[in-house]
């Protein structure tokens, strides 16, 4: 993780202990929901359940789509760093029982389901010195790996991975080295460097990395994922542990890893690169493109996909890798937020709320992520222990100098996730309004899990209350979250429409309507003046298309809904035939039609307004 990119994220503690939340099982008898809100006044409080109705909204209307499926869960969580092991391991056994309830208990607590492990020593570790499981004396080497032992895990971080895995059984582990053995590098230092570029080293490597998997393995924690260096790009690391690992070095050492891991842990994915959505300025430009080189070359063959961290960029550039490589995984693997030495506890907890339901909740499950992952798990209330790197950095919990544990906003924000949306679960169709900037609208996910429950999350990113109404099928309920606030419903009804949407691949709009098409509800087309009779969004579908349904979503504009309208169709974009025309009456407005075929579709203003006419998705059903 990089200091001077964290800081400018925000976190805090609650003031008091979170009671556990109640149980995330939904109930057919309707939609249950659970808010956080910034000022700490609910904290994952269960409001009264709400019913889906045949009522249509004024509201923007988030349409859920179980036919639309996405990327599939392996899990959310943090991580058990030797840090947070440190002070986990400290607490009185009742107290530290409770805590990892909490933590990784599915019912009880906010189930955790995923946890990436430093293979080593990281930033966050509560030891003297920074070591790793096959330290020699400087100038000797062990090619033999007969000093490898992990013996320092198996004090506090082995037996904490153990119970976690006891009290959730579907827990995954991921694995991440922040540097090799110091005698494998060229500055014989575990801090900064690169390995020796040498076949001999890129072979020990590789072994090293599988002992390691087997020794977890044998401790009683198998091991899903490997990535084989933490933030490859940054080349200089903070008086903390880090390598500087060029893509040719990566592809070496996963070229020498993976038959080997294939053969000895079957089970165990490799992602590479795990590092941020863009190529921070101090990392250099010359390798802007690693994921995409890595994916490229001949090591791809052994890699499941790539890891993501938030440190710099945003979460589209997954989608932009998942569009280039759509048979490779992507993972969100590392996000941290920072207090301030100024800014108030209240306030921290507020902006660490918003920020990463945005960005790491939200932005990361929308671009593709199997996973959502938090940095420590448990701190203490200066940010520590830690050896060198982050001084400002807070996790899921912080244990206080009086032995107390508090909730943090990331045990929240991972919690709206990890306690509702299980492994094995899909992300499934949902309309969103909202950005991973911030543009004051509402932004939600959904997910299906496998026993047929649905979740979705929905954060308000405004300051002030906003309502919206929820769509599934021919059914429809209406909800109002205060500013700020993060929320999960469920439900395990089944209201699922009789139509498909139909892709609009290869489609364009005019005049300049491509963000109407784009299958993005947080961009708009809009006709920039009042409304009037004849503006217009024609479309041109590229082709011929059956469709007995048209949505026309002015998503979060409120008002931007056009007052009448006509809808007409060509086959050629000369002759027009108008098939249906009506009054809107929200900012969604659904056409039902007979079955109709055509290429080209324009949707007319017939009527007058003072508000611009905007169109942020427009849909096409069969």
């Amino acid at each position: 993780m990089r200091t001077t990119a964290i800081v400018a994220l925000a976190a805090a503690l609650t003031a008091v202990p979170a009671a556990a939340p109640a149980s995330g099982t939904p109930d057919s008898a309707g939609v249950r929901v659970w808010v956080t809100t910034p000022d700490r006044a609910e904290l994952m409080h269960e409001r009264p359940r709400v019913t889906f109705g045949k009522q249509r909204s004024a509201h923007p209307t988030i349409v859920v789509d179980p036919g639309r499926r996405f990327q599939e869960v392996d899990g959310f969580g943090a991580s058990i760093t030797d840090s947070s092991a440190a002070l986990l391991a400290s607490l009185p056994p009742a107290t530290r029982a409770d805590t990892m309830r909490k933590l990784f208990d599915p019912k009880t607590g906010i189930g955790v389901s995923f946890l990436r492990q430093p293979v080593g020593s990281s930033d966050f570790t509560a030891a003297k010195e920074h070591y790793t499981y096959d330290d020699v004396p400087a100038g000797q080497t062990d090619f033999a790996l007969r000093h490898f032992s992990i013996r320092h895990d198996e004090a506090k971080v082995l037996p904490l991975l153990r119970e976690a895995k006891r009290l959730n059984p579907r827990l995954k582990v991921m694995a991440t080295p922040w540097s090799p053995p110091a005698w494998m590098k060229t500055n014989d230092s575990l801090v900064g460097g690169q390995l020796k570029d040498d076949p001999r080293i890129y072979d020990a490597y590789a072994r090293y990395l599988v002992k390691f998997v087997q020794a977890y393995a044998r401790a009683g924690v198998p091991v899903d994922f490997l990535s084989v260096q933490n933030e490859p790009q940054n080349r200089k690391p903070d008086a903390y542990p880090g390598t500087d690992m060029p893509v040719a070095q990566q592809v070496e050492v996963i070229e020498a890893l993976g038959p080997k891991l294939a053969q000895a842990s079957p089970r165990t994915k490799i992602l590479g690169f795990d590092h941020n959505w863009a190529t921070h300025p101090n990392d250099g430009t010359a390798e802007a493109d690693y994921p995409y080189q890595v994916l490229r070359s001949e090591a791809a063959k052994w890699v499941a996909g790539t890891a993501y961290h938030c440190y710099y960029g945003d979460p589209s550039a997954q989608t932009a890798l998942h569009t280039a490589f759509p048979d490779k995984g992507i993972w969100f693997t590392e996000c941290s937020g920072s207090r301030s030495a100024t800014d108030p506890p209240a306030k921290v907890f507020s902006d660490t709320l918003r920020w990463h339901a945005r960005n790491v909740v939200l932005g990361t499950t929308r671009n593709w992520a199997r996973s959502a992952v938090n940095w420590n798990i448990a701190l203490d209330s200066t940010g520590g222990p830690h050896l060198g790197g982050c001084g400002t950095c807070t996790g899921l919990v912080t244990v206080r100098p009086d032995g107390s544990v508090v909730t943090d906003a990331e045990y929240y924000t991972i919690g709206h996730l990890s306690k509702f949306v299980k492994p094995g679960a899909r992300r499934i169709g949902s309309t969103s309004f909202g950005t991973t900037g911030w543009n004051g609208q509402i932004m939600d996910a959904a997910f299906r899990n496998r026993d047929g429950s649905t979740a979705l999350v929905v954060h308000n990113q405004h300051d002030d209350p906003r309502s919206f109404a929820v769509e599934l099928g021919d059914r429809t309920f209406e909800y109002t979250l205060p500013g700020g606030a993060l929320a999960t419903f469920t439900w395990t009804t089944q209201h699922r429409s009789r139509l498909d949407q139909v892709p609009l691949t290869g489609a364009s709009a005019s005049p300049d309507g491509a963000a109407a098409i784009d299958d993005d509800a947080s961009t708009r087309w809009s006709n920039g003046a009042a409304q009037a009779p004849g503006q217009f969004l024609q479309v041109d579908l590229g082709r011929r298309e059956d469709f007995r349904r048209v949505a026309v979503d002015s998503g979060g504009n409120l008002g931007d809904y056009a007052r009448d309208w006509e809808l007409s169709v060509s086959d050629d974009g000369t002759s027009w035939r108008s098939i249906a025309s009506g009054a809107g009456a929200g900012q969604l407005t659904t056409i039902n039609l007979r079955r109709t075929t055509a290429r080209y579709l324009r949707i007319t203003s017939t009527g007058s307004a003072g508000n611009w006419w905007s169109i942020a998705d427009f849909r096409l059903y069969n």
